[in-house]
């Protein structure tokens, strides 16, 4: 595959994903397949076009820009762990502050959880896996897209800030996140079992990804 195709595959990615963002389209797919059904299929379209896109840098034309040092493995690991406990102690939680919440009504910002460290967890472990693999793959192909990929995650973070402080209102978004700045830092959770589970998700989710990272993308980790 040349650049073109690499740009081709880009760009089908960033069209898939506007989808949520343009509101005439994202109202006929739901009606035609209903919330849930909406959210399941729109999940596995960017899943699925994830995978294409980074295969699709694996097969631009190979441009280094530095080499895999041995470290960058074992740092990209440990990373990809944190990337997936952060997404497990986040998704489907209330947060009123970024998408994705749920039950956002029910958010006590002294009792925060991992909101007391960032209001943004999601875009933050995305960030983050980004930059564990930008950091592994060094090629120009690789560094343009996971580049590219963190620098959105992070920009997002101040575009939700900005969305939300006006639909919440300038004052109560920032009393929310004043209590939750203010919260400690280390608090025990509401529900030990929750925590619990939702800690084994992260450690199936990290193990699922190294035992199908050579069968979804075409590289082994381990």
């Amino acid at each position: 595959m040349g650049w073109a195709g690499f740009a081709a595959v880009f760009a089908g990615f960033f069209l898939t994903h506007s989808i949520p963002v343009r509101p005439g389209v994202k109202a006929r797919l739901v009606g035609l397949l209903g919330r849930r059904g909406f959210g399941l299929a729109y999940s596995a379209l960017s899943l699925a076009m994830l995978a294409l896109l980074i295969r699709a840098a694996g097969a631009a034309p190979y441009l280094p820009l530095w080499y895999q040092a041995g470290w960058h493995r074992q740092a990209a690991q440990a990373g990809m762990l944190a990337v997936c406990l952060a997404l497990a102690f986040s998704i489907a939680r209330p947060n009123p502050f970024s998408f994705g919440g749920a039950r956002n009504d029910a958010f006590d910002p002294h009792r925060a959880g991992i909101l007391r460290w960032t209001r943004h967890p999601i875009l933050l472990a995305l960030a983050l896996w980004a930059g564990v693999h930008m950091l592994a793959n060094g090629d120009l192909a690789h560094v343009i897209l996971f580049g590219v990929l963190g620098g959105f995650a992070i920009a997002g973070q101040w575009l939700i800030d900005r969305r939300k402080r006006r639909d919440l209102g300038p004052a109560h978004w920032a009393a929310l996140d004043s209590a939750r700045r203010a919260a400690p830092r280390l608090q025990p959770p509401l529900s030990r079992r929750g925590a619990i589970l939702r800690g084994l998700a992260g450690l199936a989710a990290f193990a699922a990804l190294l035992l199908a990272h050579p069968y979804v993308i075409g590289v082994a980790v381990v």
